[in-house]
């Protein structure tokens, strides 16, 4: 995945590098995203709330979270920051865990993505996360419908004028 790089802005006002995910022009529902910020200012990751039930509920969080953001820091079991999103906007308080991980080859046009499928206790939640050339870590988390290969395809660079504060 090449193509993807870093930026750095003179300010800070939106992430540093790029945010792959589906275009929101391409998404029939309603789409949110939400910054992390670190206490210096920095971004520390960004995910895309995509809606398709109508306010209620996200269909689809896909998080882009950068090498040393402290949401990558998981304890053994423990679920992703987009499965812990994806449940409070469904206001969902069960306990959730990883309970088995895998890793499985897909091709997203000329690239081969290691992409590593996480099976939870809560079998409605579909679950996979991938690294980026740039050490970016893409989690895709899936209310009540299954993510296939076909995704893949879906996802790009996002321009940067999308998360721009001001």
């Amino acid at each position: 995945m090449s193509f993807l790089r870093r930026r750095s802005p003179a300010t800070p006002a939106g992430p540093d590098f790029d945010v792959l995910a589906m275009d929101p022009g391409d998404w029939p529902g309603n789409l949110g995203a939400g910054l992390l910020p670190a206490p210096d200012g920095s971004c520390q990751g960004v995910f895309l709330r995509y809606d398709l039930f109508g306010g209620r509920g996200p269909a689809m969080i896909i998080g882009n979270l950068p090498e040393g953001s402290p949401a990558r820091d998981l304890a053994e079991g423990q679920i992703p920051f987009e499965v812990a999103q994806l449940l409070a906007a469904l206001d969902m308080d069960e306990h959730v865990e990883v309970t088995e991980t895998e890793d499985v080859p897909v091709m997203q046009g000329d690239n081969l993505l290691i992409v590593r499928r996480l099976k939870l206790s809560e079998s409605r939640i579909s679950c996979v996360q991938f690294d980026r050339s740039d050490n970016v870590l893409v989690t895709i988390a899936s209310w009540d419908r299954p993510i296939t290969d076909d995704l893949y395809a879906l996802l790009k660079p996002l321009p940067a004028e999308l998360f721009q504060q001001g």
